[in-house]
């Protein structure tokens, strides 16, 4: 028994097949996103049918789960808004369950990834009272919330966009239209325009030895000593700590999971990361919070897009 993962991203789309305890059973393949839905939709749904075809040992698909950058409607599933994608009001799910035959599940990656932490890891919440924070970086921000082990939505679904409370309001323009946002600071596009020395909402043409830079290699170059490198990363750090204070302030968790590509420089980045906390904490106590990254080989999004299938029990609608 098996679902179908997907995690979209406003530069590619991801997606495997995962138990249903959200381990994966195939390797993630990726495509690039499609800006327009219907062809995104339609792109999704063959890279899923043929995982399906591929792997005939798989005697039954539970569902797909999709996970999205941006805000989600939790009755209807509907992409609500998702800045990085220019999308409003988006209806995915009717036509991937028509094109695949599969019941289909859509949430919010940050959600989806709170949801799935202490279910795929097996984690006991007591110690926890159920209070934890996730924050996946990558294209943007999302951030998902626990609280007493129940994900937090909001009556307007918007519950935990912490990606787009402001920094600085003469900041650097966000993908939401607004200027300075937690996102345009410590997003992977941020940190690589940062080093690249162009505005982070550049849309101008891209230099051909810029087009395919990533993260991955920026940290390569931190670690062989590239000081430029090293600039731009301790600011991202620098950056991920003060928002992590707001975040930290709000809800006083038991513990923050910091997931996506940086993690891979979590060694590099911890004592930045926590002197900016430190800073902007308002009691010594919260500024001590339990912090932990969770490498991206772990797929957290895949794995939080295998737990909308898989744990429902976790979904049930809250508002608070």
């Amino acid at each position: 028994r098996a679902v179908v993962a997907a995690d979209i991203r406003a530069s590619e789309t991801f997606v495997m097949l995962a138990d249903l305890l959200g381990t994966p059973m195939t390797r993630a393949i990726s495509f690039p996103t499609i800006r327009d839905p219907k062809q995104q939709v339609q792109a999704l749904a063959a890279r899923a049918k043929a995982l399906l075809a591929d792997h005939p040992e798989v005697n039954a698909c539970e569902g797909m789960g999709v996970v999205v950058p941006g805000m989600v409607e939790h009755s209807t599933m509907r992409v609500l808004h998702a800045p990085t994608l220019g999308w409003r009001n988006v209806d995915l799910r009717e036509g991937l369950a028509a094109a695949t035959g599969l019941p289909v599940q859509i949430e919010n990656s940050g959600r989806a990834c709170a949801l799935a932490q202490p279910w795929a890891m097996r984690e006991d919440l007591g110690g926890l009272a159920g209070d934890l924070v996730f924050v996946s970086i990558s294209d943007g921000v999302g951030v998902g919330v626990m609280i007493h082990g129940e994900v937090l939505r909001g009556r307007h679904n918007i519950a935990g966009e912490f990606g787009h409370v402001p920094l600085s309001l003469d900041g650097p323009r966000c993908s939401c239209g607004s200027n300075g946002c937690w996102e345009a600071y410590v997003s992977n596009p941020a940190t690589l325009a940062r080093y690249f020395g162009r505005p982070s909402d550049h849309r101008g043409p891209t230099p051909a030895e810029q087009r395919h830079f990533t993260v991955e290699d920026l940290i390569a170059r931190v670690r062989a000593r590239d000081a430029k490198a090293s600039a731009a990363l301790d600011s991202t750090a620098r950056y991920l700590g003060l928002g992590l204070a707001s975040v930290i302030n709000v809800l006083d968790p038991a513990r923050v999971y910091v997931g996506g590509e940086i993690t891979l420089a979590w060694d590099l980045i911890e004592s930045t990361v926590r002197a900016a906390l430190a800073e902007r904490a308002l009691t010594p106590a919260a500024a001590e919070t339990d912090i932990r990254p969770v490498a991206s080989t772990e797929y957290p999004r895949l794995r939080g897009a295998a737990a909308l299938v898989a744990a429902p029990a976790f979904a049930a609608p809250v508002v608070a």
